[in-house]
């Protein structure tokens, strides 16, 4: 269930209300004339099924409430209540299915922010890995695979191209072209630094590596991988099981990628840096079109599952159906 908080200007009350009623699935209805006093205007609380909220929305969007009033959402983590359940049952299809656009298109702009928090979560991830190449070490790659906060962008790419938002999806490809470069270039600065205190050497790179090689060495499994991780990274997203994003994380190689290509590039090694962009480009762009496509197949799933409901509940289909 979804907890709404609204504040109405008065003469749109009754038609926000109109909508609340009309929507199957919502409860729990309270309003409380003139509480609001920034803006000024009515209070208006109440609950809705995860599967009817983005439906309500649209409509509360469209009245303008957005705009001259305030839609605060909040997800109920319990609810002892009947009416509840019943709202729930009534609701059409399944919580667990629903995507609210709003709510994804919001978390996803604040993740892709370029701002200094999030080129340090790069810088410092790439950094990591980068000790993680040289020592041949997994354990340090899965920890800067997990560092890294390139997901955010990258889901936002996906859900600005999705919801026809080019300003979302340039602001995201932006912040995931920009991080990434300051990542590799200080961790450039940062591998030279290393060997000049003996820490790094050609050596260590040129080595036989077989817990990292892959890293530069991409191949068509790479990109099967990457297409997965984006399709359960964007249903980690949707469906707000961010716990998920972990497993998104450690499973595709653009971090390590970044961090060995600014290693060899320190080094002179063109050739694995080449061959380490190459594997960063492969893993991007395969989590973006696999993000693309999840989406636009939950949205297609959802408008199929919606008009099934509809159709039923209006008589139309024949028994069984």
């Amino acid at each position: 269930m979804l907890h709404l908080r609204l504040i109405v200007p008065p003469d749109r009350t009754q038609s926000a209300l109109s909508a609340i009623e009309s929507t199957v699935g919502t409860t729990h209805v309270v309003v409380l004339p003139g509480a609001a006093r920034d803006p000024e205007g009515d209070l208006v609380l109440c609950d809705v099924a995860r599967e009817a909220g983005d439906e309500l929305l649209r409509e509360l969007q469209g009245l303008g409430i957005g705009k001259d009033g305030s839609i605060a959402v909040e997800n109920i983590d319990l609810s002892l209540s009947e009416r509840a359940d019943a709202a729930e049952r009534e609701a059409p299809g399944e919580a667990a299915d629903a995507v609210l656009w709003e709510q994804l298109t919001e978390a996803t702009h604040e993740e892709s922010t370029l701002s200094i928090t999030y080129c340090g979560f790069m810088i410092l991830a790439t950094m990591i890995a980068s000790c993680g190449v040289v020592l041949d070490n997994s354990i340090l790659i899965v920890g800067a695979m997990a560092v890294g906060p390139e997901f955010g962008p990258l889901a936002g790419v996906c859900t600005g191209i999705v919801r026809s938002k080019p300003r979302l999806a340039l602001r995201s490809l932006t912040a995931l072209l920009i991080g990434f470069a300051v990542g590799i270039a200080a961790t450039t600065v940062f591998s030279l630094g290393m060997d000049a205190i003996g820490q790094f050497s050609r050596e260590m790179l040129d080595q036989p590596r077989p817990n990292t090689n892959f890293i530069w060495q991409p191949d068509p499994l790479s990109f099967v991988v990457s297409l997965l991780a984006g399709i359960a990274g964007t249903l980690s997203l949707t469906s707000a099981k961010s716990g998920a994003l972990v497993g998104v994380a450690i499973s595709v190689t653009t971090v390590p990628a970044g961090a060995n290509a600014a290693v060899a590039l320190s080094y002179g090694e063109f050739g694995q840096m080449w061959g380490s962009m190459e594997q960063l480009l492969l893993n991007l762009c395969g989590i973006m079109l696999a993000g693309v496509l999840t989406l636009y197949a939950q949205k297609t799933l959802w408008r199929t599952q919606r008009g099934r409901w509809i159709r039923r509940s209006k008589g139309l289909n024949p028994p069984g159906a």
